[in-house]
């Protein structure tokens, strides 16, 4: 093999790992200070990059390349404290995965922001000045701008070291990362703390993106990219940890660079390409680590954290009211498509929408009663849905039997994916739910010859008496209330009960007997199951099915759906799905910038009702119900 091109790819992994490691040290500073898994933090890098490139293109006649550069890192720190001010700062008192919400709106906004004033042509920016060139390295041109980023990721991780070990600041942010809760008894102002870190996160990203201008043009998928890798490196590293970030920037770009050394090599007759493999090693690593060591190579456990939300009341049977309330509206949807023949695209939006309640049950299932969250659970719905397709078209099997034999493969899956899963808790049980999917999701990417590769499986259609949409909405409708009605027993068995016992303290149901792991891991595999019947009804629905299915943007969609609905009640992911899947609909056929309005309408959602659109009306009625009952009682004891 050649020794000159290995060197020169290692040194391109080295170059990339400098950016990633910008990206990744402030991801890793705000989560060990905030505990907010930020979605947004990829937009800071994207911004970073186009803000440099309209102040390259202004100053470069003026202050030059390089304060445009530093320039455009310190207005996206700028506006990283705006945001942390105006809107994280309000709603620091409802649960974590709201404020994850809360990040995901915003980063929609900015895209769109960038969309708006930036258009959608990529934009290559000026090379750098005094560093055009290339410099030869055993025969090989190498840029020279790369061995400047090369330099720069141990100047930054230097600068960092002594930032947070040399001053009174950096101390005050160690203490935070580990036990923000005797930093606060030392009279310690945490929201000033909270937005110095979370400005210095986003200046750091941005610094990133900034850096990119010379190397790539600036483009709008970057902070979708980007985001992925830089959640790895974290994990990897170790939650707060900016040595570990580096050294795991270090090995996963290596790690990349290597694969794509190799290309296809022949292992034992069979071509082998490692090319492929860089959709995926990061997440490899990722799994790897957190099965041998949950809080990453240079991380400690993990500190409670600041706002894990009050303890939910028990669930309980609905009243008869709301029973013939639920009655009452599965009657609706039985009589809604009398209503709509002349709308058909009516229709097909219904069973999209009941499509997404059975995903955002299946999800709810173990995010809400079960504690367990999920950022990866597209991977049963999509095993669910190539499954009916592949059982379909390749072995000839009826469609009805398909609809009960996809579903059980899914399950498999997550019988598979669960059994690493449940020996985690947290945001790292988390993280390697987003590890198995993102894996399953290259594996179908890439298998052309079975799954179709990128472009998917098409003519996936039902059997014949289910061609006309309205009877496949019927079908679609009973199996989706039969599939809720499943999930809904489920919680209220002897089953239900111990997994909600194990959610709300592990110690005690360990002590009366209760294997939670098990009752966690058997929780999994229902939720994969319906989420797997979900993902056979889209295809049929569909008549194709594409990767797309299976991708870490499905499952931020479901995991939207739940926490807009809420999770304290069982309606909660039914009317997050429909409130969803419908803006979704509505907004994107009604502007361009329909993902600008969508985070704006979370937004506003997330700050009026912070437990969730059905948690915060069910918290609405029941402080309703108590002063009613008050009253009475005092009517009562009146001589």
């Amino acid at each position: 093999m050649d020794l000159s091109g290995f060197i020169v790819q290692l040194l391109n992994g080295l170059a990339g790992a400098s950016s990633l490691f910008l990206v990744a040290a402030g991801l890793s500073l705000i989560f060990g200070v905030t505990r907010i898994v930020n979605f947004a933090h990829g937009s800071f890098y994207m911004v970073g990059i186009y803000v440099a490139y309209s102040l390259v293109l202004v100053l470069e006649n003026s202050l030059g390349f390089w304060p445009a550069i530093g320039l455009a890192a310190v207005a996206v720190g700028i506006l990283g404290a705006l945001i942390e001010i105006f809107l994280l700062r309000r709603i620091y008192h409802a649960p974590e995965l709201f404020q994850l919400l809360a990040t995901f709106a915003v980063a929609l906004v900015l895209r769109d922001a960038v969309l708006w004033y930036w258009g959608p042509e990529e934009l290559l920016g000026p090379r750098a000045p005094g560093l055009e060139g290339a410099i030869e390295i055993l025969g090989r041109q190498f840029p020279t701008y790369d061995i400047f980023l090369i330099i720069i990721g141990p100047i930054v991780l230097a600068l960092l070291w002594l930032l947070l070990t040399k001053t009174h600041w950096g101390t005050l942010v160690r203490a935070a990362t580990q036990d923000r809760g005797m930093v606060s008894a030392l009279g310690i102002n945490q929201a000033w703390l909270f937005t110095a870190v979370f400005v210095l996160g986003a200046f750091l990203a941005a610094l990133g993106g900034a850096l990119q201008l010379p190397r790539e043009p600036a483009n709008l998928e970057m902070d979708i990219h980007i985001i992925g890798a830089a959640f790895v490196i974290v994990v990897v590293g170790g939650m707060g940890s900016i040595t570990g970030a580096y050294v795991a920037a270090l090995l996963i770009a290596e790690l990349k660079a290597v694969c794509v050394w190799l290309g296809v090599v022949d292992i034992f007759g069979f071509d082998i390409s490692f090319t492929k493999l860089t959709l995926v090693v990061e997440f490899l690593v990722m799994a790897v680590v957190l099965i041998v060591r949950p809080w990453g190579l240079f991380g400690r456990p993990q500190a409670p954290g600041h706002s894990a939300g009050d303890g939910e009341e028990p669930l309980r049977p609905s009243s008869k009211l709301f029973k013939l309330g639920a009655a009452a509206l599965v009657l609706a949807l039985i009589a809604v498509p009398s209503f709509t023949v002349q709308a058909p695209y009516v229709t097909v939006l219904l069973i999209d929408l009941l499509v997404a309640v059975l995903f955002a049950v299946s999800l709810h299932f173990i995010m809400g009663p079960g504690g367990m969250h999920s950022f990866g659970h597209a991977a049963y719905f999509g095993l669910g849905a190539y499954a009916a397709a592949l059982l379909v078209k390749t072995m000839g099997m009826p469609m009805e039997l398909t609809l009960i034999a996809a579903p059980l493969i899914a399950g498999v899956g997550a019988l598979v994916y669960g059994w690493f899963c449940v020996r985690l808790s947290g945001v790292y049980l988390a993280m390697l739910t987003l590890a198995v999917a993102q894996i399953t999701w290259a594996i179908v990417y890439q298998w052309d010859d079975f799954t179709g590769g990128s472009n998917g499986l098409t003519g996936v259609w039902p059997s014949a008496w289910l061609s006309d949409k309205t009877t496949y909405y019927y079908l679609t409708l009973a199996l989706v209330v039969g599939g809720a009605l499943w999930l809904r027993r489920m919680l209220f068995s002897p089953f239900g009960y111990a997994m909600r016992a194990g959610r709300d303290s592990f110690l005690r149901a360990d002590a009366i007997g209760i294997n939670v792991k098990r009752i966690h891991w058997f929780g999994f595999v229902v939720a994969g199951i319906a989420a797997g019947l979900a993902g056979a009804l889209f295809a049929f629905s569909k008549g194709s099915i594409a990767p797309e299915t299976l991708h870490v943007n499905k499952s931020i969609d479901g995991l939207v759906m739940v926490l807009l609905g809420g999770m304290q009640t069982l309606v909660g992911p039914i009317v997050g799905a429909v409130s969803f899947t419908w803006l979704h609909d509505t907004v994107a056929r009604n502007t361009d910038y329909w993902r600008a309005m969508l985070g704006g309408i979370i937004l506003l959602l997330v700050l009026l009702f912070p437990q969730g659109i059905a948690g915060s009306l069910k918290l609405l009625f029941s402080a309703m119900g108590d002063k009613f009952k008050g009253r009475s009682s005092m009517k009562e004891v009146q001589p």
